[in-house]
Formats: structure tokens, C-alpha cells, sequence
């Protein structure tokens, strides 16, 4: 895993801009149960990358598993916003039973 992260690591410091190995890179911290790096990481590509949802729910839950519950549900109503909006019902139905469920009060 370490191996993976170090090659995504390299490829970000060569091309900072490179959305699709910012999203990669925050995927393999998920992995690792890196919250922190993976807020990190995909706060700057979902304010530069056209992403169809996916990203937010990974935001939202590092969020959520951070204690940062109202940041999580601002994270995932955005994503059902996006993620409607690129055709994905279910998604933005998988996010609103998390708000409702995971997250409610």
C-alpha cells in the first residue's frame, strides 16, 4: 500500500494540478484511515475537479469519522446537489440516508 501512495505522491508533486491522481491518492489514504490526508487532498480536487459525486461522500465520511458531523452533512448535501446533476439518483439517495441515519442528531 505504502508503495502506491509513494508513486501517487510523486505523480502530484510532478503535476500538482492532476485531479485524477489527487482523487487517487485520497482513495488510497481512505484505505489507511487517513481522514486528515484525505480532507486534505480532496478539498482542493473537488474545487477544481468536475466530479460527478463520488468525492464528496468519501469528504463527507472522512468528516464524519473526524467528529466533524455538520461539516459532513454540508459535505454530503453537496453532493447530492452534484451528484443528481450528473444523473445519479441513487447516490444522492445513499447520501441522504447517511445525513438521515449516520448522521442524525
Amino acid at each position: 500500500m505504502q508503495n502506491r501512495i509513494e508513486v501517487f505522491e510523486q505523480m502530484l508533486a510532478a503535476d500538482p494540478s492532476n485531479t485524477m491522481v489527487m482523487f487517487g491518492l485520497a482513495k488510497e489514504y481512505e484505505k489507511l484511515g487517513e481522514d486528515a490526508k484525505v480532507i486534505a487532498m480532496l478539498e482542493p480536487y473537488i474545487a477544481s475537479a468536475d466530479d460527478e459525486g463520488n468525492a464528496y461522500g468519501v469528504l463527507a465520511g472522512a468528516y464524519a469519522r473526524s467528529g466533524e458531523r455538520e461539516k459532513a452533512i454540508e459535505v454530503y448535501r453537496k453532493g447530492i446537489d452534484v451528484s443528481l446533476a450528473h444523473g445519479h439518483p441513487s447516490m444522492a439517495n445513499e447520501y441522504k440516508m447517511a445525513i438521515e441515519i449516520d448522521l442524525a442528531d
